[in-house]
Order: C-alpha cells, then structure tokens, then sequence
C-alpha cells in the first residue's frame, strides 16, 4: 500500500512520487526556477506547495483537448 506524503518539503525521491515526474525533469524545474527547493546540508527538499502550484499552471481541461481535434 502507498504511503500518502503530507509534508510541507520533499525529498527528490518524494517529489517524484508525489507529481509523477522523474528525477532528471524534477532536476530540470529547480534550475528553470519553476519550483523551489532549499538545501539543508547535503539534502534537496523541494517545496511540495510549488510543485502543486507548477502542477495547476501546466495542467490544461478536456475541453481544451477536444477542441484542438476538431
């Protein structure tokens, strides 16, 4: 059974789990500066409010979708 991640930050492998992505597009958001992140010694935490947030801004409807195949 999965585990439900509540957490405020996230570890990489968590943010990966959490929106689906892999590791080298989870990689690629933090340096575009999409999603935050901060360091906490040699640890990445990545801000889970940010990557819902990215989430919602890239997500597009259905609505959206079928019109573009008429």
């Amino acid at each position: 059974m999965e585990k439900s991640i509540t957490r405020e930050w996230l570890s990489y492998s968590e943010a990966q789990q959490y929106a689906g992505i892999g590791r080298t597009k989870l990689w690629e958001l933090l340096n575009a500066g999409e999603i935050r992140a901060a360091h906490v010694g040699k640890a990445v935490r990545i801000s889970r409010q940010s990557l819902e947030s990215y989430m919602l801004r890239n997500a597009y409807s259905q609505a959206t979708e079928v019109e573009g195949e008429t």
